[in-house]
């Protein structure tokens, strides 16, 4: 069971505390305390029955393409003496560096879910929302999203938009390729978003997607949420809208970059390993040395978030919750147009929060940037 935090801890920047059952109003921006009873708005109930648009679906492969191919995946013996040979450990002196004894190369298949509303605008460009970890085995159930957003639009609360689900190429954590694509905090699955499966979606389902990045937004859970950020940070020509729930916006990059070597959580503060291991210059914080990027960003971290799960990496950069507060502070400081909540009675990519939450978080998200206030 995972430690409950304070909302209110010292460390953190300061949030509104919300009644129980209220979400942040729309027209604000900055940190909010969700409280602790979780009810699903009533829009879910029109979502279950509503007509759907169309719902495209196809697979991807290593073997077509240009990059993640090969995938990678943990080796680990089934049976090992005393149960150690094959456990990860971190690098003496350095204990934000982990090494993982058993990985190899391996093939990948994975799902795409194109979901195209009705009515949806035809010989021009459309706006999208792309989400990481889709698919049957995907942490949230897309069609789930699909429904919500065919009633958001039907209700004029979002723009006819498209939504993409794409499933990761497997396993999870360090060492898996899941990991690697979701946990390298780079622009590496933008780009390979934008070259292998854009492409694709507008073939299968017979679409222009637009390029205007404010007609772009990235959407995950966990690792596919620091997925999302990563997109956005890297590529701010190609997307200015994010959501994550639990986004993993900790040092869980692997293999070690010792140009990052915080991975993720290099974003929002610096580099916490130990001094003698890395260069001070590879160990600073991006967003905070960064002039403001025209993003605009909802995200959320439950009061009772993940902390510490692997054993051999007490780095100091491992707290989910800390993570996103120090982001809320550099988005605070930055005069980002955001809002972070942190949800109490929460755990890590809370259902009942998603429920609660999603319908205003995406209806907030594609709101205009200007007018907020704080």
């Amino acid at each position: 069971m995972m430690p409950q935090r304070d909302p209110h801890n010292p460390l953190y920047p300061k949030a509104t505390d919300l009644p129980d059952e209220q979400l942040p109003p729309a027209n604000r921006i900055g940190n909010f305390i969700l409280g602790p009873t979780h009810t699903p708005p009533r829009i879910w109930d029109t979502a279950q029955t509503t007509p759907h648009g169309r719902i495209v679906s196809f697979t991807l492969s290593s073997q077509e393409s240009h990059g993640y191919s090969p995938g990678i995946t943990r080796t680990d013996p089934f049976a090992c003496p005393q149960g150690s040979g094959s456990e990860p450990y971190s690098q003496p002196g350095d204990p934000s560096h982990l090494i993982l004894p058993h990985t190899g190369s391996t093939d990948w298949t994975r799902p795409v879910d194109l979901y195209i509303p009705q009515n949806l605008p035809r010989g021009k460009p459309v706006p999208f929302l792309i989400f990481g970890d889709g698919g049957e085995n995907g942490i949230y159930p897309g069609r789930d999203l699909f429904a919500l957003v065919d009633v958001l639009i039907s209700q004029h609360r979002l723009p006819p938009m498209v939504i993409i689900g794409v499933g990761s190429g497997g396993g999870d954590a360090q060492g898996s390729e899941r990991g690697r694509e979701y946990d390298t905090f780079s622009g590496a699955y933008a780009d390979w978003v934008e070259h292998e499966v854009l492409p694709r979606v507008e073939k299968h389902g017979h679409i222009t997607l637009s390029h205007n990045p404010d007609d772009r937004a990235t959407m995950g859970f966990s690792s596919s949420g620091a997925a999302a950020f990563a997109m956005a940070w890297f590529r701010p020509n190609l997307y200015h809208r994010v959501l994550a729930y639990s986004p993993t916006l900790v040092n869980q990059q692997w293999p070690h970059d010792p140009a990052l070597p915080g991975g993720a959580w290099q974003l929002h503060s610096p580099w916490a390993g130990a001094p003698h291991a890395q260069p001070p210059q590879s160990g600073a914080a991006l967003a905070p040395n960064t002039d403001r990027k025209p993003l605009r960003v909802w995200y959320e971290m439950g009061d009772q978030d993940l902390f510490y799960p692997v054993r051999a990496l007490p780095d100091g950069m491992h707290d989910w919750v800390l993570a996103g507060e120090n982001m809320a502070r550099v988005f605070q400081n930055k005069h980002y147009d955001y809002q972070f909540v942190l949800s109490r009675n929460a755990n890590h990519v809370d259902g009942p929060t998603i429920e609660q939450t999603l319908p205003e978080a995406l209806e907030w998200l594609w709101a205009p940037s200007h007018g907020n206030t704080h």
